[in-house]
């Protein structure tokens, strides 16, 4: 079954459908282990900070899939995007701050966040009729 995203003119180096699954699975692993390390801290003196990042944060990350593909709003889901990359940088750097560990087993996130949004760029660029 064709779907609207299969009908989009697609960037180079977009992966198959079928590396989403595994690569998020690895992901999340990372973010929870991540979480569990910050949140085990004993010494968490920036968690004040820290906690209203991660709330936009997995709002938006949350949000994301439903605007792009729910929604098809192709320029939402980027300006979501720039939001999930940028909150993500502030939470890697308040991670390092109390746990290098933590804050390390995010950077695969991060490139994974950055990788999307040059996919999500190109598929607004490339596809002018779908704006």
């Amino acid at each position: 079954m064709t779907t609207w995203y299969d009908n989009l003119e697609k960037p180079p180096f977009t992966p198959p459908k079928s590396v989403f699954g595994p690569v998020w699975t690895v992901l999340y692993i990372f973010i929870f282990t991540a979480l569990a390390v910050y949140f085990l801290s004993p010494e968490k003196t920036n968690l004040l900070q820290v906690t209203p990042v991660l709330l936009v944060h997995f709002a938006a990350s949350f949000s994301w899939t439903r605007l792009f593909f729910g929604q098809k709003k192709i320029l939402a889901a980027l300006l979501d995007l720039l939001l999930i990359d940028i909150t993500l940088i502030v939470v890697i750097i308040l991670f390092f701050q109390v746990s290098p560990l933590a804050g390390s087993l995010l950077l695969p996130y991060l490139c994974w966040g950055l990788f999307a949004a040059y996919l999500n760029w190109e598929i607004y660029r490339l596809n002018p009729e779908k704006k």
